[in-house]
C-alpha cells in the first residue's frame, strides 16, 4: 500500500496500524511516502509497521526502488528519516540512560550481532555479504534469523532494536 500520511477521513499512521494489525492482511506491506519527514511522523509510522518511509521529493527511480525493496519483504527508509529513527533513539537512551532490554541479545549468535550491528548502520543485504565476506543469500538468512529471534517485522524495527540494546549507538563507526 502507498500510504501518505496526511488523509482526510483518516490519518496514515492509524490506517498503517490498522492494516498491520489486520491478520487478513499479513502479507500487506506499508510504504509511506509523505512530505512530512518529522521526527514524530517517521517514528510513529515505523511503530505503526510501516515497512517503507520516503519524502515526497524523491526521484521517480528511487520510488519504484523502494516499492520494490518492500515487495520483497524488506524494509527502507530515506536517509532523513533513518537520521529521525536514530534522533528519537538517541534522545530516548540520553534522557533516561542506555534504554536497554535486558537479555534481548543473548538470543542471537556473534554473527547475528554483528550482521544486525550493520543493518543499523543501514547496509543492504549485499553491503552486509561484501563486507562480510558471504553470499547475499547468507547475509539475507541472517538477518531473517535474527528478525525472527527477536520478533522485529522488519530491517526498520532491527534498527531500533540495535539502538535500544546498546548494541549500536549514534555516531559508533562502522563494525
Amino acid at each position: 500500500v502507498l500510504m501518505d500520511i496526511r488523509m482526510p477521513v483518516m490519518e496514515g499512521i492509524a490506517a498503517t496500524r490498522a492494516i498491520v494489525a489486520d491478520e487478513t492482511l499479513a502479507e500487506v506491506k506499508v510504504l509511506i511516502l509523505t512530505t512530512f519527514e518529522l521526527d514524530e511522523y517517521v517514528v510513529d509510522a515505523v511503530r505503526a509497521g510501516a515497512s517503507c518511509c520516503l519524502g515526497q521529493g524523491v526521484a521517480p527511480a528511487d520510488l519504484l526502488q523502494g516499492i520494490r525493496v518492500v515487495a520483497a519483504g524488506e524494509a527502507l527508509l530515506s536517509p532523513r528519516a533513518t537520521a529521525a529513527v536514530i534522533a528519537q533513539v538517541a534522545a530516548a537512551t540520553s534522557s533516561s540512560g542506555p534504554a536497554t532490554v535486558p537479555g534481548l541479545l543473548d538470543r542471537l549468535t556473534e554473527r547475528e550481532r554483528d550482521v544486525v550491528a550493520l543493518v543499523a548502520h543501514g547496509l543492504s543485504n549485499d553491503e552486509i555479504a561484501a563486507r562480510l565476506i558471504v553470499s547475499s543469500l547468507t547475509a539475507k538468512t541472517h538477518v531473517n534469523r535474527a528478525m525472527t529471534k527477536l520478533g522485529a517485522r522488519d530491517r526498520a524495527q532491527l534498527v531500533v532494536l540495535a539502538f535500544r540494546s546498546g548494541l549500536v549507538r549514534p555516531g559508533d563507526p562502522l563494525p
